[in-house]
């Protein structure tokens, strides 16, 4: 299964108030996995950059100045993504904004059902612990120490693998948190989203019999009359 893990960067938050998108950046998954297949672009706003903008993601006006309007390079970022699933870290921010790029050229806009928000499946999976991307990458050991400034394609290889977390890991389905003998422990069924427990792990018993047992069943066989598997004595 194909999907498209994807990030923006902005000019702002709000694209019906003129903020623009600024970068784009896509990493294609199959079967949750990252292939190495990426799309990336800067894209001029053709505005001004807010300074609180800027503090986050590093792009100035005069940087973007220099590379193609979104009207530029909507087909290659359409025929990239194409009709799978894109995997968003609070989709309706992303989407948002590359909708109302699409509507500004009166292009088809991307459905909202096509969109896999890890924000949700995070809310989801840890009830009430911080879903922001930093935050997951901190509980799956994920290194993101690179990330001093955000950045749409480095974000989005950061959240393919927090993705393939989520989903249940490289190996999905019944994962165990730990394996101790002599206490209990749970396993997380990624898949779906649930908790069972494991009794506690007791040694191997031997099942060899001793001396005295089979003494005692060999007094008991001899005691039967005719014991089938023994055959008929009269043959």
């Amino acid at each position: 299964m194909r999907e498209i893990v994807l990030d923006t960067e902005t000019t702002g938050l709000d694209p019906i108030n003129g903020d623009r998108l600024v970068e784009i950046g896509c990493v294609e998954v199959v079967n949750h996995i990252a292939t190495g297949e990426t799309y990336h672009q800067y894209v001029n706003p053709q505005r001004e950059m807010p300074a609180g903008a800027f503090d986050v993601h590093g792009l100035s006006k005069e940087f973007l100045s220099g590379y193609p309007l979104f009207s530029d390079i909507v087909d290659d970022f359409l025929d990239f993504i194409g009709n799978d699933p894109l995997v968003i870290h609070n989709a309706i921010f992303d989407m948002g904004f590359i909708n109302a790029e699409l509507r500004r050229l009166k292009r088809r806009e991307l459905p909202m059902s096509q969109s896999v928000d890890t924000v949700r499946m995070a809310r989801r999976k840890f009830p009430g612990a911080p879903a922001s991307l930093d935050a997951l990458c901190r509980r799956f050991d994920i290194d993101n120490s690179s990330r001093t400034y955000h950045g749409a394609l480095l974000d989005a290889e950061l959240l393919a693998e927090v993705y393939l977390e989520l989903r249940g890991g490289r190996q999905p389905g019944l994962k165990l948190a730990a394996v101790e003998v002599g206490v209990r422990i749970k396993a997380s069924d990624a898949e779906n989203n649930r908790s069972v427990s494991i009794k506690e792990i007791r040694p191997l018993r031997p099942h060899a019999p001793s001396a005295e047992e089979l003494l005692a069943h060999e007094a008991f066989v001899s005691s039967l009359e005719q014991p089938m598997w023994l055959g008929d004595p009269k043959k």
